[in-house]
């Protein structure tokens, strides 16, 4: 056999060439039983499945003491990074019930990976409370976040109860919300440049 050094192909035995299918991924939402998100979660990364549990900590005020515990902000729900096979493992769980479908549909929601990887900043990154707002919002201007431990985050500025909030729309879901002051952020034009 002749290696050419610019072709890949060469390097690559005739079995393999063409052998394989990309098997594309895709954020479903799984409908678990109550109270299992966490141990469902565990269980599927054992299986090798990538899922996102997302959960804030949240400070618990008693007379006599104070407790950090984990709010899960979506109770029900596990996000689930899967390919066609993936899709049939996860179900075999007995936590699972089922995939979160558009209404009159019939095939599971997809979200898509922009929402996903912008929501996972939000919750990794936000000082503040994340909020999931269910009813539905007036589109809001587009922005981007220039000041804080939320730098980078593209978003919608909305205003909510009087409030000031960027908020991350997510398919079917509604929109993740978190306190924010307008002197933090910039508005963005559709492409992503800024806006003058």
């Amino acid at each position: 056999m002749i290696i050419k050094k610019n072709d890949d192909r060469d390097l690559l035995s005739t079995d393999v060439i063409g052998s394989s299918v990309a098997r594309s991924k895709r954020w479903l939402v799984a409908i678990v039983r109550i109270c299992h998100e966490k141990k469902t979660s565990e269980r599927l990364t054992k299986m090798g499945i990538e899922n996102f549990l997302p959960i804030q900590q949240e400070v618990h005020q008693w007379s006599d003491r104070r407790k950090v515990v984990d709010r899960v902000l979506l109770p029900m729900m596990i996000f689930v990074h899967v390919d066609l096979q993936e899709q049939k493992e996860v179900l075999t769980l007995s936590a699972i019930s089922r995939y979160m479908v558009l209404r009159g549909e019939s095939t599971p929601a997809v979200i898509p990976d922009q929402q996903m990887l912008r929501f996972k900043f939000m919750l990794d990154y936000s000082d503040e409370t994340i909020s999931m707002s269910t009813s539905p919002l007036a589109p809001g201007e587009k922005i981007r976040v220039i000041k804080g431990p939320l730098a980078g985050l593209e978003g919608e500025l909305v205003n909510v109860n009087g409030k000031s909030k960027v908020a991350v729309r997510l398919t079917m879901l509604g929109c993740a919300c978190v306190d924010i002051p307008v002197g933090c952020v910039e508005p963005v034009s559709e492409n992503g440049d800024l806006r003058d």
